[in-house]
């Protein structure tokens, strides 16, 4: 355990942060797994809805600093790629 009043601090903020940082990392995965579950189910204009929500979410987690912009980036376009796949087949 840390001794110095500063440390103790730090430790505190780091925890507080990773408790943060863990929710908004869940949230990314549960909005991306209910768009490549309804992918196949749901109808186009359901579909899209949720896609701008899971952009939306993912957007916010980089502006948080939880992810990286490319991760994000690399995310969003699969997604959009998973959700075109069915259309053109």
């Amino acid at each position: 355990m840390a001794n110095h009043k500063s440390a103790i601090k730090r430790n505190i903020q780091s925890n507080n942060r990773r408790l943060r940082n863990r929710a908004v990392k869940t949230r990314v995965k549960s909005v991306v797994k209910a768009v490549r579950l309804s992918g196949a189910q749901d109808d186009a204009a359901t579909l899209s809805g949720k896609l701008r929500v899971a952009q939306a979410v993912i957007d916010k987690a980089v502006k948080k600093g939880v992810i990286h912009s490319r991760t994000a980036a690399r995310k969003i376009s699969r997604l959009y790629k998973g959700a075109n796949r069915p259309a053109s087949a």
